[in-house]
């Protein structure tokens, strides 16, 4: 190979190395942004060594029924879910959590759910065929007046004829 052909060769390489180191150094224009962009894209957020402060959230209402079903332990106006103690006489505490047409009574000597057997006259009246620990024979809750403030709790084991009665307030 004669040195004339070899000048026009390097020359074509070395225009040819320059123009792509060029091209590679120009910046280029981002597309513009669209939308789902925006929705695909993570955000980087910075991470500290401090504890976050927490969310404080104040419920303001003059809603006179959401302040009334505030009053019932644990009571959410939403869903007709609500939860009552009751302390009995004979000497007995009972958690009663009302849910649509059922009851879950639970005393020390167990926890029951209690299907309501009457259309939501004044007194409910809820029942199951089993006794409050689980066992043969049966558990009745009555609970009575508008804001269920009494009840009676009536239960017997595997002996029906031996009914024990309880007779229930609700605690404030």
């Amino acid at each position: 190979m004669s040195l004339g052909h070899l000048r026009p060769s390097v020359f074509i390489m070395t225009l040819l190395a320059g123009a792509i180191s060029i091209s590679a150094c120009q910046q280029k224009q981002d597309p513009e942004p669209n939308l789902e962009d925006g929705i695909n894209a993570e955000e980087s957020v910075p991470m500290s060594a401090e504890p976050a402060d927490p969310n404080i959230t104040v419920l303001a209402t003059d809603d006179a029924a959401l302040n009334e079903a505030a009053d019932d332990t644990g009571a959410n106006a939403d869903s007709g879910f609500t939860e009552m103690t009751y302390l009995c006489s004979p000497e007995l505490k009972v958690d009663a959590t009302y849910e649509g047409n059922e009851v879950v009574i639970g005393t020390d000597q167990g926890t029951l759910t209690l299907t309501q057997t009457n259309d939501g006259t004044n007194p409910e009246v809820y029942e199951v065929a089993t006794a409050i620990d689980g066992g043969e024979g049966f558990t009745q809750w009555r609970a009575a007046n508008e804001e269920r403030a009494t009840g009676i709790l009536r239960m017997a084991g595997a002996d029906e004829s031996k009914v024990s009665t309880y007779d229930c307030k609700k605690t404030k």
